[in-house]
């Protein structure tokens, strides 16, 4: 059906790569491509059957990466590099006429600021070249947001409250290690806590506000306010949200490390000379830390994220929970990598599958709650991420 080509062989690229190879009725030419070649070559190999093809890329050098699209031919560019690489794969994407589909937005490398506002404004671009952007296609953002779409299209009249919960319940046996790329993920969990509240949005300071939430399969934990990507782009497209707030677990042990490491400067993201060359600390601190595409051996328990959503039917309230549980046993012996990287990866493969198949294909740049979330819903239950709804329950929120 279509021709893809991905940028990035981290952990979310294996998944992707593991399942489109396992799709050839809709994915009929696979390219995997980053700026180490052996890493591509290590999944091809394991995939076997010689189903994917590997290429050597900067994903930050424009003309190498228009040049590899325009000798592959794909109908589709999936971007699971890293989030400050985003403007110039689109670039490149828009040079060489070819769609585009992301798992989490842009940030810039200087500034730990996490806005739509950069690849909105590629919004004209994209239509009047015909071609479409599809952007934070992973878990969440992504399917959290693709819940959202389903609840208000199934089972409300309006949506005023949304709780996104995230809740990793697994041990991976290490003392302290990220479950996706150290630079993103730290730069992401010590920024300060945001959420929507009547009509604005409302700061804290990083960890500030938390309360113990019930986990299905899981139990309770400990669970904090954190600003995430999707609710900007969630509270623009369902208004009558009156509130909208993030959740996450994190563990005692995991954030006096974090403490640690902030305070002795080893988080910062602006260069420093040591011994006479420039070092960015928190991207040494990355070299240091375990690869997180490596934990999947020993990771044992699984992740549970969902919705818990408040609001209006029929001129009644309601209350609704959906949310997805995945074992990082079962996603490491899948695809050999653990489920952190596998919640990512399936959807953007699905995403990438909606979007061959002609569902989500319109010019323009779209986050995925603006496309039909019912196929996309589906094959949630199809390809291992498979969702369970509750109904008028306590959402503990």
């Amino acid at each position: 059906m279509g021709k893809v080509l991905i940028i990035g062989a981290g952990g979310v690229g294996t998944v992707v790569a593991t399942k489109m190879a396992g799709l050839p009725e809709v994915f009929t030419e696979i390219m995997l491509a980053s700026r180490t070649k052996s890493k591509c070559d290590a999944i091809a190999e394991k995939i076997g059957g010689n189903k994917i093809k590997t290429a050597k890329v900067d994903a930050d050098n424009v003309p190498e990466l228009v040049e590899l699209i325009k000798s592959f031919g794909p109908d589709l560019l999936v971007n699971v590099a890293l989030p400050y690489q985003d403007l110039h794969i689109m670039d490149a994407c828009l040079e060489a006429g070819v769609s585009y589909l992301d798992t989490a937005n842009y940030e810039p490398l200087d500034e730990a600021k996490y806005e739509y506002k950069w690849q909105w404004a590629y919004q004209d671009k994209f239509k009047k070249a015909g071609l479409t952007a599809i952007l934070g296609c992973g878990f969440d953002p992504g399917v959290t947001s693709v819940f959202t779409a389903y609840a208000a299209k199934h089972h409300f009249d309006e949506i005023h409250y949304l709780d996104i919960v995230d809740c990793n319940g697994g041990d991976h046996g290490k003392a302290f290690a990220t479950n996706f790329n150290p630079e993103i993920n730290i730069r992401e969990v010590t920024q300060k806590g945001k959420y929507w509240q009547d009509g604005q949005w409302v700061e804290s300071e990083p960890h500030e506000i938390h309360k113990p939430l019930t986990y299905p399969n899981i139990g309770s934990r400990e669970s904090y306010l954190i600003y995430h990507e999707e609710l900007e782009s969630l509270v623009k497209n369902f208004p009558t949200l009156k509130r909208a707030r993030f959740w996450m677990t994190f563990g005692q042990e995991y954030l006096t490390h974090l403490r640690v490491i902030q305070n002795i400067g080893m988080a910062g993201i602006k260069p420093i000379l040591y011994e006479g060359k420039e070092i960015v600390p928190i991207q040494f601190l990355k070299a240091v830390l375990p690869d997180p595409g490596e934990l999947g051996e020993n990771y044992t328990g699984g992740t549970s994220i969902g919705c818990r959503i408040r609001g209006i039917k029929d001129g009644v309230e309601r209350t609704y929970y959906v949310y997805n549980n995945c074992s990082h046993q079962v996603a490491y012996e899948e695809t050999g990598a653990q489920g952190v990287s596998y919640t990512t990866g399936v959807p953007a493969t699905i995403g990438a599958m909606m979007y061959l198949q002609g569902l989500w294909k319109k010019p323009g740049v779209f986050n995925v709650e603006e496309f039909n979330p019912d196929p996309f819903m589906e094959q949630l239950n199809k390809l291992g991420l498979p969702w369970v709804e509750e109904f008028n329950v306590d959402l503990e929120l």
